[in-house]
């Protein structure tokens, strides 16, 4: 199993350089005008496709995915709510421990449900802290997971809760507001994060303009990511794409 994804993340942290990701909901995607949206990916430079969530009542990650692969050479990662949602034919997973909360089933419960047909699978593993933020209202996730998100003004909390995470092993931290988040994860706690821990972040839920991925970014975020706001407004993903594309350039100059 080659680590392709995880060197690519850690390459860009070491680089500076910043991605894009576009997260999938299974239940929301229109097969039919799928493969649209999959060019359209391919022309902006989408770096990453995130495919699932907290609750999925049509289960079509395998077409999404076999749709993935055929039109594009961008890799599909899932983003399980549960080990009912592991998909084999994608190319990753973000084995997600929900360490913001105290539910030992998204802690490690599911995963020892999970781990014997990962260990079988040819999925790229790779071992993620993802940390639910308040975002201004009740969110699926925070529903579903039974957890109580991390304050938005608690910045240390966030830090501290990283910062366990990394040493416990995890090699990713995943920031999210929640999908419909009424506001996204703060800069400042993008950044206490930033400085606590030498993992990749990735940051979701709220970037729904580009001025909120640019405060992102700027902050410390390594991937944004956007899921809700280009189903409301399918403009996003060009001026997100071309906000991260912008911010690599300077990178390179």
């Amino acid at each position: 199993m080659q680590a392709q994804i995880r060197t690519k993340l850690q390459s860009n942290l070491q680089n500076g350089r910043k991605a894009f990701a576009v997260l999938l909901d299974p239940d929301k995607v229109e097969l039919a005008s799928f493969p649209f949206m999959l060019a359209e990916s391919v022309r902006y430079g989408v770096d990453f496709f995130f495919v699932g969530g907290s609750l999925i009542t049509r289960y079509a990650s395998d077409e999404i995915i076999a749709a993935i692969h055929r039109h594009t050479n961008i890799p599909a990662i899932l983003f399980p709510g549960n080990s009912l949602h592991i998909e084999p034919s994608a190319d990753a997973i973000l084995l997600l421990s929900l360490i913001s909360g105290r539910n030992p089933e998204l802690l490690i419960g599911q995963h020892v449900i999970a781990a014997p047909l990962l260990k079988k699978s040819k999925l790229e593993i790779l071992p993620t802290g993802y940390m639910l933020i308040e975002s201004g209202r009740a969110t699926t996730v925070s529903y579903i997971s039974n957890t109580t998100p991390i304050p938005h003004d608690k910045p240390g909390v966030a830090a501290c809760t990283a910062m366990a995470g990394e040493l416990l092993g995890l090699q990713i931290m995943y920031l999210d507001a929640g999908s419909g988040a009424q506001k996204p994860v703060s800069a400042e706690m993008i950044a206490a994060v930033r400085q606590a821990v030498d993992t990749p972040i990735i940051v979701g839920g709220g970037i729904n303009s580009v001025e909120k991925a640019q405060a992102a970014l700027e902050a410390g975020a390594d991937v944004v990511v956007v899921g809700n706001g280009i189903e409301k407004n399918p403009d996003l993903l060009p001026e997100i794409a071309q906000v991260v594309r912008s911010f690599n350039e300077k990178i390179i100059a």
